[in-house]
């Protein structure tokens, strides 16, 4: 049996490795060690822990209470608290991420036991399902994303790296307006904003950067989710569907005018019988290739065809040869 898989977040390293010794005693593995919440959520991408055992209050910008929210957003991995004070108002909002429960730091093996316990179970009963969609999110041909109201990608399936050839750590490091080509980001912002204020955008239509300097064209689907201040977005790539629409459009701009140019010389036009030149309206005539080149695009290279070679220009040829071999 495979030992369960668990992600430490504290940022006393003491207690770190107190807690740490305590789960291998128990038959657990310790994917992971994380001091700071920004640290842990890395972390729960990369080692994919069964289980996150996470510290309320920690250094930095960001407290285990929010780590949480983003992983399990991000993962559906239990997490259990350890807290060091049981006040009401944090057990509210620990309770708002609805974890697999929480203990005190001063906690005993016998309760430590039995929440990894709950938690794992817990975790089972709905694994098959997370573990659908995981394998969904990941296999995915179309580009899927979670863009956090701040502007930032929380989460990046490898279609991603695939199409622009950045990695999702590359993407995610910096805002996404950053990645937009600089015509399209006006629309793309004011795209954003409606969506973030309820709206949802449908076949909406940007170019993104890519790693060696191009860019691709995406369509987008999107959904946000105020609660999170997350918004859900599909996209797909159709640079190619672009580029062949563009050449159809310009083969039939090119026909319309060749369409043109065949009407205008379906009317009468008067011809001399003899030198075949032809009269425009203010009565100058035209050699032909003249004329269609005044009232056309069109353009002439001139040759020779066989008749006129035999009829015209062989004749010719055989009389200078044989001026040529007259003696002098």
């Amino acid at each position: 049996m495979v030992a369960p898989r668990v992600l430490v977040v504290d940022d006393e390293p003491g207690v770190a490795a107190e807690v740490g010794m305590r789960l291998v005693g128990h038959g657990f593995e310790v994917a992971a060690v994380a001091s700071s919440a920004r640290e842990a959520i890395d972390l729960a991408e990369q080692t994919r822990p069964h289980l996150v055992l996470m510290d309320v209050v920690l250094g930095g910008d960001m407290d285990g209470i929010e780590a949480a929210e983003v992983i399990r957003r991000r993962r559906s991995i239990p997490v259990i608290f350890t807290v060091a004070d049981t006040d009401e108002a944090t057990l509210r909002r620990v309770r708002e991420v609805q974890p697999f429960g929480y203990v005190a730091k001063t906690f005993t093996e016998l309760e430590l036991r039995a929440h990894t316990d709950v938690a794992l179970r817990g975790g089972a009963g709905t694994r098959p399902v997370s573990e659908f969609e995981e394998r969904f999110f990941d296999v995915s041909i179309d580009l899927l994303c979670c863009l956090d109201f701040s502007g930032y990608f929380e989460r990046l399936n490898p279609a991603w790296e695939r199409a622009l050839g950045f990695t999702r750590a590359e993407l995610m490091s910096k805002p996404f307006i950053e990645f937009v080509h600089p015509d399209d980001r006006e629309r793309t912002l004011k795209q954003n904003r409606a969506v973030r204020t309820g709206g949802e955008a449908h076949v909406f239509e940007n170019r993104y950067l890519c790693k060696d300097g191009s860019y691709r064209w995406l369509l987008w689907n999107a959904a946000p989710d105020a609660e999170h201040h997350v918004i859900y977005s599909v996209a797909r790539d159709v640079t190619e569907k672009k580029r062949a629409d563009e050449e159809r459009d310009q083969l039939v701009r090119e026909l319309q005018i060749a369409l043109a140019e065949v009407q205008s010389l379906r009317e009468i036009l008067p011809i001399c019988s003899y030198c075949k030149k032809i009269r425009d309206d203010e009565d100058y005539w035209h050699s032909v290739d003249a004329y269609l080149a005044r009232h056309t695009s069109t353009r002439f290279s001139h040759s020779i065809c066989p008749t006129c070679y035999d009829v015209e220009v062989a004749p010719r040829l055989h009389a200078m040869e044989e001026r040529l071999r007259r003696p002098l």
